[in-house]
């Protein structure tokens, strides 16, 4: 009875500790759902006479180097003893590829739209969560039950129901405009899908086999995108200024996908590319909600039925056992 006592008081701590760990965890998840959630309405804000008035690439590499600094300021809190540890070429060298494959894909967003309007890509971007639960599969050797398989074919409907009209515009004349794709057009957006995915799932591999910190794993991918990034803010508008059109919400967009990004390399590191793809596609809730306030927009039957696939999907996939 007293050893039972004993057992039951020390796991008190632990079993508190632990519920802890899940609420902090759960709370992350949900500012990540919002953050994505709310990107798109933050760039409407952002736009002067119905176009963006601020350079891509100027955005991205500050968010680069806000996560850059951000890591660093993390691992003087958590992993100071990580400055005295000998770290080789050969644990940054493989973060080359995924930043290489983020900024290839940054930019064929931009080159797609000129080969199908932009209803049409958002349809087929939703292809990615296909290419992405295949190579997750493949690469780290996760055989998915045939559930959980119909659950991210859920995903994917539900992606493409929002995108083919679950926000309508009436008074945007844009928004009558006549869907269309080429076959280059066809094919850059297979080839973005299958980079999107290999890219997420290459840099969880390497994260998870790598015995190092995240931080320090963070400073290596951010330092290589920050050059890449650079490399191609130069070269894209050689005679633009570098913060022409930035506004109060153009820094909210920076931080909130700095802080974003490190909550996906949490995410990657702890969880999977699986996890990544619920919460991006819960976020169409959050983004569907923001522009019914902000910018009257109705929300359609298509809309609510990709709510309801996303839930039923994320039953099947984590809600039986």
């Amino acid at each position: 009875m007293i050893i039972n006592n004993i057992r039951s008081e020390s796991s008190g701590p632990l079993l508190v500790k632990h519920r802890g760990k899940r609420l902090l965890w759960g709370l992350m998840l949900l500012l990540s759902v919002i953050i994505y959630g709310s990107h798109g309405p933050l760039i409407t804000l952002c736009k002067v006479d119905g176009t963006v008035p601020f350079r891509s690439s100027s955005v991205v590499l500050l968010i680069e180097a806000s996560k850059l600094v951000l890591s660093f300021v993390f691992m003087l809190i958590w992993d100071r003893d990580s400055f005295q540890a000998p770290w080789s070429w050969h644990l940054a060298a493989p973060f080359a590829l995924p930043a290489l494959l983020y900024g290839v894909n940054n930019n064929l967003v931009v080159l797609i739209q000129q080969f199908m309007d932009p209803s049409t890509y958002q349809v087929l971007s939703n292809l990615k969560i296909s290419t992405t639960a295949v190579l997750y599969s493949i690469f780290l050797h996760q055989r998915l039950t045939l559930r959980k398989w119909f659950a991210l074919f859920l995903l994917t409907v539900a992606g493409v129901c929002y995108a083919y009209g679950g926000l309508q515009d009436h008074q945007d004349p844009a928004a009558n405009m006549q869907p269309y794709i080429t076959l280059p057009g066809f094919g850059m957006v297979f080839i973005y899908c299958l980079i999107s995915g290999l890219s997420a799932v290459y840099t969880e591999l390497i994260l998870k086999t790598q015995n190092v910190p995240l931080n320090v794993q963070n400073l290596f991918l951010y330092s290589f995108g920050i050059v890449l990034n650079l490399g191609a803010n130069v070269a894209y508008s050689p005679g633009a200024g570098f913060f022409d059109g930035f506004s109060f919400w153009v820094l909210v967009i920076i931080a909130s996908q700095a802080l974003n990004g490190l909550i996906m390399s949490l995410v990657l590191k702890h969880s999977s590319n699986i996890a990544r793809l619920f919460i991006i596609s819960s976020s169409l809730l959050v983004n569907g909600l923001l522009s019914f306030l902000l910018f009257g927009l109705q929300l359609t039957g298509l809309f609510f039925l990709a709510i309801l696939l996303i839930s039923l999907s994320v039953y099947l996939y984590y809600g039986i056992k």
